[in-house]
């Protein structure tokens, strides 16, 4: 990633009717999930359609090597649960990334781990990666009682609950204050119920028993958060009829919210026996969502609104400074090409979509080595031709979503 062309790619104004069927990539949530859970199996259960995204396919040939440094590229997920299943299984190993990547926080787990008995330092900077994975013995295990902060990154949580049932106590952790991303919790603990692993979640903490993981098959459903795309393209659109496969009613994935925040920016849903279809309906003037629980979702509704004129007042987006880049700092530096703004209006974290005269006229939009800055500006060129820096950073999550908007008629 650090070697990564910047040439932009054109996107030329559409203004035909968008219609057609698309095949977003499978969750990387679940796939990423399910992947470190059938590695705690021995590798025995049958999975099927994991995620083609450079995520997964990073944390795929992770598991599999038998390297001594293993490098996560940018991959928040693949590092943090990585961290933990490398911890308990007692495998000495470094773990690396991007410049990016080992400037994002991994302190919070690491301490909890440690809390456990494992033996983890860090390279360079301390709460950073890369780190050293150290001897774990479990029979010299500390506790089975952890805190946690609730709303930094659940992956911290998640990371923590899929080793606990192979501990000689089981787990309990508390989480302390506020919860962020709710969903991709529950996620978690349903899919390690899939695989045999019972779970008490009672407010604030969840208990799990020591208890072995069965093994099982599992199909991964397509991703939500590629989904949010084509949802964005059909707000934008002056028509469109679109099918997006491999989605269902009751999904695991917390993104899945994108039908409701969508239906207030112009776009009906209707399920279908192999997915959803989207169609053009009338927009709200203003709304307000909280995104605590989806902040993957935010950078596309903060684009169809500002290009909208919707006044959109948005919560819950704290964990945006931690991921690929500061994202509302990239946000409001993006946006505010087009005539719109991204403004704090409270210090705690709320802020309010401005459309201002938004006007679409060949900007060219910077991306920051982050692949939903990218995909959320992309439907902008329903409106004028725009310009997206380093477009093969979408690989990390949607490889093949050029290509999809090629299937649309889109002219790249």
């Amino acid at each position: 990633m650090e070697g990564i062309d910047n040439t932009p790619i054109q996107l030329k104004h559409f203004t035909a009717t968008l219609s057609g069927n698309i095949t977003p990539p499978a969750s990387k949530s679940e796939s990423n999930r399910v992947l470190i859970i059938n590695a705690l199996t021995g590798n025995k259960g049958n999975l099927e359609n994991l995620s083609n995204a450079r995520d997964t396919q990073t944390m795929i040939r992770l598991l599999q090597s038998n390297d001594n440094v293993l490098d996560v590229i940018d991959a928040g997920t693949t590092m943090r649960f990585l961290t933990a299943y490398l911890s308990i299984t007692g495998q000495e190993k470094v773990l690396t990334g991007t410049k990016r990547m080992c400037e994002r926080p991994i302190k919070l787990l690491v301490d909890a781990l440690k809390q456990l008995g494992a033996g983890i330092g860090y390279l360079q900077q301390e709460g950073y990666p890369p780190l050293e994975i150290k001897t774990f013995n479990k029979a010299n295990v500390k506790t089975n009682r952890l805190k946690i902060k609730g709303d930094v990154s659940s992956q911290y949580i998640t990371a923590l609950l899929m080793i606990a049932p192979v501990l000689p106590q089981g787990m309990i952790l508390e989480l302390e204050g506020k919860i962020g991303s709710k969903p991709y919790i529950a996620m978690t603990l349903s899919l390690m119920k899939h695989f045999g692993i019972n779970s008490e979640w009672k407010e604030n903490s969840i208990s799990i028993a020591p208890q072995s993981y069965q093994t099982a098959s599992y199909k991964v459903e397509s991703d939500w958060s590629a989904a949010s795309y084509w949802f964005a393209f059909t707000a934008l659109s002056e028509n469109a009829t679109i099918e997006i496969l491999g989605y269902h009613k009751n999904s695991l994935q917390g993104d899945h919210v994108i039908t409701q925040i969508m239906d207030k920016c112009g776009v009906k849903t209707e399920f279908t026996n192999n997915g959803l279809k989207l169609s053009k309906q009338n927009h709200v003037a203003s709304f307000t969502w909280d995104f605590t629980d989806c902040p993957d979702l935010a950078q596309t509704i903060v684009v169809v609104c500002a290009a909208k004129g919707i006044n959109c007042t948005l919560s819950g987006l704290e964990s945006l400074r931690i991921k690929e880049t500061d994202r509302i700092a990239a946000l409001q530096n993006e946006i505010r090409k087009f005539g719109a703004d991204l403004v704090e209006i409270e210090k705690d974290n709320i802020y309010q979509v401005i459309p201002g005269a938004f006007k679409v006229e060949g900007q060219l939009v910077n991306t920051y080595k982050d692949h939903r800055m990218a995909m959320a500006f992309a439907p902008l060129c329903l409106l004028g031709d725009v310009l997206i820096e380093a477009p093969e950073v979408t690989a990390k999550s949607y490889p093949h979503f050029w290509e999809d908007m090629k299937a649309l008629g889109i002219q790249l």
